[in-house]
């Protein structure tokens, strides 16, 4: 790699993560920095990725070919070839010393091309593995940066990543319906009374409020099977994922305090609230890890 682009290809990935005023930003900024540039890049890929499916890329002519040359760059990391994009240039530097599995960029790649060719999921278990592959990757991706010494690692990466994802589904229905995207099972749509009308036209009522806590109790669950996946050796390796989440969790404290009405009101954490999240587990990890009270 040309060390002389360095500098502009780190602040890439920078920008594309600030700008983004993600949620995931006040847990990286716990991480020592070589962890740090190597989560901020991981992070730009998803957003460029994610932009693209969702209208909001440079080029969204053809998302399909964009979501290919993506493919293709990822192919470069690996193959001993040289990436075009700054932010593939910057992940192949990053994958010398994290060796992140190039089947994790892959199947976030195959994530958002499900958001291409299907707005609809008929049951949870056809939105799980939605959930695997937009946000359960991630997660992957992310451990092998922060470090771990037990494969279980792996299962809390997946269990967490498919609560989170729930959270923002439930979150985002007013967005992504106007989208024409709904991502709630139709099955349990129809068991609750709610039909996809009532979703465009914001109607919020008892059927919706059950619909709703019915995706905030699957995602608890997940939350409990994350934690109960991860030894104690490798829990203070998780401090940034437990900011992340517990960020997550209580925007969906803040959603069941208000019964779920996401139409009129737009959960969110102030940054001294999330920044107070983040100073609170850093210190509780050097003291005591998570879990263990």
């Amino acid at each position: 790699m040309d060390h002389t682009l360095q500098p502009s290809v780190t602040a890439v990935a920078e920008g594309i993560t600030h700008r983004s005023r993600t949620n995931f930003l006040y847990s990286f900024l716990i991480l020592p920095r070589a962890q740090r540039r190597a989560i901020e890049t991981v992070y730009a890929f998803c957003r460029i990725v994610d932009d693209i499916v969702d209208g909001d890329s440079v080029d969204t002519t053809n998302p399909q070919r964009e979501l290919d040359r993506w493919r293709g760059e990822i192919h470069a990391c690996f193959n001993g070839q040289t990436p075009r994009h700054p932010v593939a240039r910057e992940l192949k530097a990053i994958l010398q010393t994290f060796p992140i599995p190039e089947e994790h960029f892959l199947a976030l790649i195959r994530g958002m091309e499900m958001d291409l060719v299907r707005r609809r999921y008929a049951t949870f278990a056809e939105l799980d593995e939605y959930c695997y592959h937009v946000a359960s990757v991630i997660g992957l991706m992310c451990i092998e940066i922060f470090g771990y010494r037990h494969a279980s690692a792996r299962d809390y990466a997946i269990h967490l990543g498919k609560a989170l994802q729930l959270i923002n589904i439930v979150r985002d229905v007013p967005e992504d319906v106007a989208r024409g995207r709904v991502y709630l099972p139709l099955d349990e749509m129809a068991r609750f009374g709610v039909t996809e009308e009532a979703l465009r036209a914001g109607v919020y009522d008892e059927p919706f409020i059950q619909l709703a806590a019915q995706q905030a109790a699957r995602a608890r669950r997940f939350r409990f099977q994350a934690v109960v996946a991860l030894r104690p050796e490798d829990r203070p390796s998780m401090v940034a994922a437990e900011i992340m989440a517990t960020i997550y969790f209580k925007l969906l404290d803040q959603m069941e305090a208000m019964r779920f009405n996401v139409f009129h009101h737009r959960p969110r954490l102030s940054k001294l609230q999330k920044a107070l999240i983040a100073a609170t587990l850093l210190l509780k990890s050097r003291l005591l890890p998570f879990g263990k009270e």
